[in-house]
């Protein structure tokens, strides 16, 4: 007497999946290793992603400090006598204890009568003028306040190698965070079927506005 094996107690198969066990884990690994690299940084550029696009909204109050002296006359005749691009070694220290700042690394430009050094940093500006004829040395500095500085930050704006570095090294992990994101997706998709309409909604929401809204 032939069985008849009813259908639904027949061993069911399990899916073959596209990706690896090993892979697998090498994404969950890399995304979540990625996704604690960009944690502080992706905070910081987001609140000053709203911060900048609101920019004319927010008040600053940018506080101006102006300093003045005379470079000594020995001084003076070194600066004088150096060669139209950087300033003397002693006329250069003494501008930095005189008006407690950092001229390391900046450009200088040069006119006739003048000396001038430009100071821009992130969140601020200023210079320092020499007249190269009475020795008059001034210094204005202006600090813009902390949202400029976080600004500043967002856009690497005078922020120096080290930040530069830093934004490259931070894109670079979101760009891995995003894509191992989309490929845990693809693993989880068949289990959650808005997936792909909510992913398909984050590329044509911003096509949209760009398409029609943006002037």
């Amino acid at each position: 007497m032939d069985q008849v094996v009813e259908q639904s107690k027949l061993p069911r198969r399990k899916p073959r999946r596209w990706l690896s066990p090993f892979w697998m884990r090498q994404f969950h690994t890399w995304h979540w290793m990625s996704s604690a690299i960009c944690l502080v940084g992706m905070i910081l550029f987001a609140i000053t992603g709203i911060t900048l696009n609101h920019a004319g909204s927010i008040e600053a109050s940018p506080t101006v400090r102006t300093h003045e002296a005379t470079l000594p006359a020995d001084l003076l005749s070194q600066l004088r006598a150096a060669p139209r691009g950087q300033p003397a070694d002693a006329p250069k220290d003494w501008l930095e204890g005189e008006f407690d700042i950092e001229l390391d690394g900046r450009a200088t430009e040069w006119t006739e009568s003048e000396l001038y050094v430009p100071l821009p940093r992130a969140g601020g500006d200023g210079w320092i003028a020499v007249d190269l004829d009475s020795g008059a040395a001034e210094l204005e500095d202006t600090d813009r306040g902390a949202i400029a500085f976080l600004n500043d930050l967002h856009k690497g704006r005078d922020t120096g190698t080290a930040w530069s570095w830093f934004i490259d090294i931070f894109a670079g992990a979101c760009v891995v965070f995003c894509v191992t994101g989309l490929l845990l997706l693809q693993i989880h998709a068949r289990k959650r079927p808005s997936t792909w309409p909510i992913v398909g909604a984050g590329f044509i929401i911003p096509l949209l506005l760009i398409v029609f809204l943006m002037h």
